[in-house]
């Protein structure tokens, strides 16, 4: 198994920024993929960003030149800058690791885009 423990959350302004963090149990070489999902209230859950071992990094549409997922190898901690905040990014953020062919995620971290 592997734990996930995600922080950073928090309210901030339209045009603002956070910075998300996810620390693993776990060296991130032995996960196969990591990423960030979120789900807004009434709304199923989608993704965000994820990073495969290797360095290939997919993005959704949505947040495409906004977002920037990042990982600290020595740390064991996988990032999500976000930028130029919309209300419509408000949602709990989630941490996902594929490992040994199971997802696991981690408790969430709410994010609020208001004024």
């Amino acid at each position: 198994q592997v734990q996930l423990v995600e922080s950073g959350g928090g309210l901030v302004q339209p045009g603002g920024s956070l910075r998300l963090s996810c620390a693993a149990s776990t060296t991130l070489f032995s996960i196969n993929l990591m990423g960030w999902y979120r789900q807004a209230p009434g709304k199923e859950r989608e993704l965000v960003a994820e990073m495969t071992t290797g360095g290939i990094i997919n993005y959704a549409d949505s947040v495409k030149g906004r977002f920037t997922i990042s990982r600290d190898n020595a740390k064991n901690t996988v990032y999500l800058q976000m930028n130029s905040l919309k209300p419509e990014d408000t949602a709990v953020y989630y941490c996902n690791a594929l490992y040994i062919g199971s997802r696991y995620w981690g408790q969430g971290t709410q994010v609020t885009v208001s004024s």
